[in-house]
């Protein structure tokens, strides 16, 4: 895993070559066993690169890397796992001139024998990378089929920018940072900012399965090499027939594969055991492939709500793993909080970008490389709005709309607040009552009830802030959600559609970022054996039941799972991996809030309606609502801008 930036800018080569060691240096954490640039001053192109060193861990892994003829130059970021299958295929057609193991120099050499398109097509992996073609003199970016790994690029007066982090562009002279405001209000929404946007204006992001052509004349072109946007279409309108225990059993078969694969390197691989269904999966198929107990790791919160744990080391003393756990206290997490815009680069306020930043570091003190098991809850059904979904929409949908209203409104007429006040008041009678978060649940319930279609019942299952044009001071109406709803629309199942949706845009926006900067920030690699594209395109050819039946979701992994380990360790409500962030505000984050939030300060800065800021700030403090989740959004805005990188 690295970092990778560049340029095409004609300036002297002492210029351009202090310009590349200052742009990869900002982002030394993602790569810091060895750095490399290279600039060619004809016509103005520079390489840089910052290696964290995983296969051939020699100096013929070295980057940026020249193709054998000298025609390619390459810095790349990732792991291709069936490199070694690739270097069989360029054997077999003749190619023989290896000077190491990394699967860099097979991804060179593939592209300079079968071309960028063909090359990528062959490569099952995490990546984001550029090359330089000397002989078209053109510049092609690419990023893998889901979006594992970030690349950012951009024309800016007269110069082209790329990097895997926005704070490497930042060092460039020609930089300017004008915010995005439609960048702005779709950040609101999803708490990331989704590609192709970034927060800045001019500067995108590499869109997942595409690549991108940059020519001297600045044209840019872009090729989408994988469309899941069209294999979800295909695959989930020509269902196969194949029975529930074949189906299981192949999907058992290509995750262990697939497992076994992302374990291949030159150093210790780990993992992350929450004690959950998936990162349990994963783990338990690591220990079939490995003859020594894996490597797992955990954190422990003071908190109870948001604490596993003991779930965690239930599992890795039935599986047998090397199980560490790090006692977190509330401390820890707060202090990680300044950190914050630094560490995610762009404005990102999924709060449990915090314990997976922690996670990280406290796995990177003795591994660098760790699996992990994201994506299987966007694959396979699991969290809890398909359940619901599944459960009520179809019925409540068929009722008369003003019906639905009234109900909503009647769920509404009480705050958060007061609904916790009375269902706890209801438990001490009957003790079973679910009362965790019911206040907030019960609002959640109104917006469902009264959704007129599925498009809109999504906007109301995901959208952190559902009305921007409340807060925002200039808003830009913006189809990009509406974009991708087009693309899956001939989806006929609501909750075939919330999934793709999921899929599609907050995965790699969300999920993925948040892993990836974590990580990185730690010089830690992660991998993600669910979103092998084979399993992901695998997972939509599958009848919905075969994922989520009679009110559970995950059903399938659930089943493998429970061939390794006993069901009675994950009889449990699924639990997010968060923090208390209601009460911080209200206690231990209360001061620093307030200065984010203070009126002069919304107004200087000129983004947000300061009275509507304040009416929400005032709200949440007085406990009559949860704001929480809106407030963290524009405090981490705040904070971001704040960041001394990103001044002028």
């Amino acid at each position: 895993m690295c970092g990778i930036a560049g340029f095409i800018d004609k300036v002297d080569s002492q210029e351009a070559n202090r310009t590349l060691d200052e742009m990869i240096k900002h982002i030394r954490y993602r790569g810091p066993d060895d750095i490399g640039f290279w600039y060619e001053s004809n016509e103005g192109i520079g390489l840089a690169h910052s290696r964290l060193s995983i296969l051939d861990l020699t100096s013929t892994g070295h980057q940026p890397m020249h193709s054998i003829s000298g025609r390619y130059v390459i810095v790349y970021n990732g792991e291709i796992y069936n490199h070694l299958h690739i270097r069989s295929k360029l054997e077999s057609e003749g190619y023989t001139s290896w000077k190491g193991h990394s699967d860099t120099e097979t991804l060179l050499a593939a592209i300079e024998h079968w071309g960028v398109e063909k090359s990528i097509l062959k490569c099952t992996g995490m990546f984001a990378f550029a090359v330089w073609d000397k002989n078209k003199k053109a510049l092609t970016l690419g990023r893998d089929r889901l979006g594992e790994k970030p690349l950012y690029y951009g024309w800016i007066n007269g110069v082209f920018l790329f990097a895997s982090e926005l704070k490497a562009l930042k060092i460039h002279r020609s930089f300017t940072a004008d915010i995005d405001y439609q960048a702005l209000e779709l950040y609101l929404k999803f708490m990331s900012v989704p590609a192709p946007h970034s927060i800045y204006k001019n500067i995108y992001k590499v869109e997942p399965g595409c690549l991108v052509a940059v020519k001297l004349d600045q044209s840019v072109n872009h090729f989408k090499y994988w469309d899941n946007a069209k294999n979800i279409q295909l695959s989930a309108t020509n269902k196969y027939q194949n029975t529930y225990q074949e189906t299981k059993l192949q999907l058992e078969r290509m995750l262990t594969r697939t497992v076994g694969d992302q374990m291949v390197a030159d150093v210790t691989v780990g993992a992350f055991l929450s004690g959950g269904i998936d990162s349990s999966l994963i783990v338990a198929l690591m220990q079939k492939h490995s003859s020594k107990k894996v490597k797992t790791y955990s954190i422990s919160f003071d908190d109870e709500r948001y604490d596993e744990a003991s779930y965690a080391e239930s599992v890795a003393n039935y599986i047998g793993t090397d199980h560490k756990v790090q006692k977190v206290t509330a401390e820890h997490l707060l202090n990680i909080v300044p950190k914050l815009p630094y560490i995610y680069d762009e404005p990102f306020s999924d709060s449990s970008q915090i314990p997976t930043y922690l996670v990280s570091r406290f796995a990177s003190e003795e591994v660098k490389v760790v699996l992990s098991g994201d994506g299987a809850d966007e694959l396979f059904g699991g969290y809890n709005r398909y359940v619901l979904t599944q459960k009520y929409w179809e019925k409540i949908r068929k009722s008369p709309q003003v019906m639905r209203n009234i109900l909503a409104s009647g769920f509404k007429i009480f705050s958060e607040q007061t609904w916790d006040m009375l269902i706890k008041r209801i438990a001490r009678i009957i003790p079973s009552t679910d009362i965790e978060m019911f206040g907030n649940k019960i609002h959640k319930a109104a917006s469902f009830i009264n959704s007129m279609n599925d498009f809109e019942l999504y906007q109301r299952l995901v959208f952190i802030e559902k009305e921007p044009e409340s807060v925002l001071n200039t808003v830009h109406d913006c189809d990009f959600l509406q974009n991708h709803y087009d693309k899956i629309s001939t989806l006929d199942n609501t909750i075939e559609t919330i999934m793709a949706l999921d899929q599609l845009v907050c995965l790699p926006s969300d999920i993925l970022t948040k892993v990836d900067r974590a990580a990185m920030a730690n010089s830690l690699e992660t991998r993600i054996p669910f979103l092998d594209h084979e399993i992901v395109e695998y997972s939509w050819s599958m009848p919905l039941e075969y994922k989520i039946s009679k009110g559970i979701g995950k059903k399938i992994l659930r089943d493998i799972l429970y061939q390794h380990i006993p069901a009675e360790l994950f009889d449990r409500p699924k639990r997010g991996f968060g923090v208390p962030l209601d009460q911080w505000l209200r206690g231990e984050l209360r001061s620093w809030a307030e200065d984010l939030l203070s009126k002069q300060k919304l107004e200087a800065d000129g983004y947000f309606n300061a009275e509507s800021i304040r009416t929400i700030w005032d709200e949440h403090l007085s406990g009559s609502r949860n704001h929480a989740s809106r407030l963290w959004s524009i405090l981490m805005f705040q904070s971001w801008l704040d960041c001394e990188i990103y001044k002028d």
